[in-house]
């Protein structure tokens, strides 16, 4: 991946004299979620909150192929490389199935995740998560494993152009046009496995997975098969009123779904991981490109790190096996932790924010829709009402289909409880930073109370299926 010219994200490091200022202020987030550039997935097919109701309502139908990166990984050491890497168990773990796959540095803190399926024998795919990725091919490369690897990059990296499409379909009708799009008797795929199947003479894998609470299917092939398949479903769908959903929709999901995206790699001062930072290059790895934001700022890069129970991931975390991290997590699951909450936005607060720009002076910072975070790793601090910091916010934005702002957040035990009121500061100190998105603006105060996350309690009666099912 690197060669002797190429600066190191290590050499990046030593470079710059504070990188948490760097982070805020002087890089451009490589996700295509900040950067409508980065990826050819329109904005939206007809508009956004339509697009959002589908997947409550009817059905939706998600462009998934260009803004993920992909790893194929084989050989005899495939499995003993991923197990001994993913804090998660591999018990069971059999072509077929796929998992949420996590990483975590020597210190318990979360490298990356992303989805991990097994095709065959010796065989895997990871699906985004560009930093675990990263992690995977470093150990593949230089820890001696018997393995081979191919990177499929995203469309705005990748001069060859994709191996796969990538399709994802949920809502409530999903299922029946997954049934009659599919050649042949469609098959009965639990959740977080999946199968082959063949849509419009393609042939491709079906994985069971949603993020609306219903039936999801996504649906990967041969990249050139793509348009093929993609008009069927959408004539198929057409008398469930499916809707193809645009960048905005889809990255919104976050809120109802609960799902805490790239928070910021745990990589940047454990001397163990040295050997990784030089390995990276700094030209085109995402580690290098981090963008913080929002009104949490701390000298310290390591406070912006998170481990498994600030994602609320914890349920994956299985000490059968040995695996980097694991004495530290042990360790952590005795002591009190941050949890996964959802943030619900004070009505009012919200429209006051809106209201700013009508008025004389200087705005807040303006809430964009549907998604209102404006960093790759949005940080924002929660407070009790008292004052005092209990927590940090991430993604934040509207939903339709609860009619509310929500943001994802980590706080401690003490105000995790449904119902709580807490306070989020909203913008960044000193007018903004110098990021070129973020308009001057000045900082306010939000109300907020606790609620589950996920927030959809479809999502989470799915989810609780699932996990059942798949243990």
């Amino acid at each position: 991946m690197t060669c002797a010219k190429e600066r190191s994200v290590q050499e990046l490091i030593d470079s710059i004299p504070d990188l948490v200022n760097y982070f805020y202020n002087d890089t451009l987030g490589p996700h295509a979620r900040d950067r409508a550039a980065l990826t050819p997935v329109p904005p939206q097919f007809t508009n956004w909150l339509d697009e959002q109701r589908a997947w409550r309502e009817t059905a939706v139908l998600f462009d998934q192929s260009h803004h993920m990166p992909e790893l194929f990984l084989k050989g005899p050491d495939a499995f003993r490389l991923l197990n001994y890497l993913g804090i998660n168990s591999f018990e069971g773990f059999v072509p077929g199935r796929a998992k949420q796959y996590l990483a975590c540095n020597h210190n318990g803190q979360v490298i990356g995740e992303c989805v991990l399926q097994y095709l065959d024998k010796e065989s895997f795919e990871l699906i985004s998560g560009s930093h675990l990725q990263n992690w995977v091919q470093f150990h593949a490369e230089t820890g001696g494993y018997d393995v081979t690897f191919v990177k499929d990059y995203q469309t705005s990296q990748n001069p060859h152009g994709r191996t796969n499409f990538r399709f994802g379909m949920d809502g409530p009708h999903a299922e029946k046009i997954f049934q009659e799009v599919v050649e042949g008797p469609a098959p009965e795929i639990p959740f977080f496995r999946f199968a082959k199947v063949r849509i419009a003479g393609v042939d491709m894998l079906a994985l069971r997975h949603g993020m609306a609470g219903h039936k999801g299917v996504e649906l990967s092939g041969p990249y050139a098969g793509g348009p093929k398949v993609r008009a069927a479903i959408v004539e198929a769908g057409r008398k469930y009123g499916l809707r193809q959903g645009g960048a905005r929709a889809y990255f919104s999901t976050n809120g109802e779904a609960g799902w805490w995206p790239y928070p910021l790699p745990a990589v940047y001062t454990d001397e163990r991981l040295r050997a990784f930072r030089e390995w990276l290059p700094a030209a085109t790895s995402w580690e290098s490109a981090s963008q913080l934001g929002g009104s949490f700022r701390s000298p310290n890069i390591e406070d912006y790190y998170v481990t498994p129970w600030d994602l609320g991931v914890e349920r994956v975390l299985k000490f059968d096996h040995d695996f980097i991290g694991r004495a530290a997590l042990e360790r952590r699951a005795r002591e009190p932790h941050r949890t996964k909450v959802t943030l619900v936005w004070n009505k009012e607060d919200v429209a006051r924010i809106q209201a700013s720009i009508l008025e004389p002076g200087l705005p807040f910072k303006q809430l964009e829709l549907p998604v209102s975070a404006y960093a790759f790793q949005q940080c924002d601090e929660v407070r009790s009402t008292s004052g005092e910091l209990v927590g940090m916010s991430s993604f934040c934005g509207y939903t339709a289909n609860e009619a509310e702002f929500l943001s994802l957040a980590a706080v401690w035990p003490s105000h995790a409880e449904p119902g709580t009121d807490v306070v989020l500061t909203w913008g960044e100190p000193d007018g903004g930073s110098r990021k070129p998105h973020v308009e001057r603006h000045r900082q306010t105060q939000i109300r907020a109370k606790i609620a589950p996350s996920p927030y959809s309690q479809a999502v989470r009666t799915m989810k609780r299926a699932g996990f059942q099912h798949a243990g």
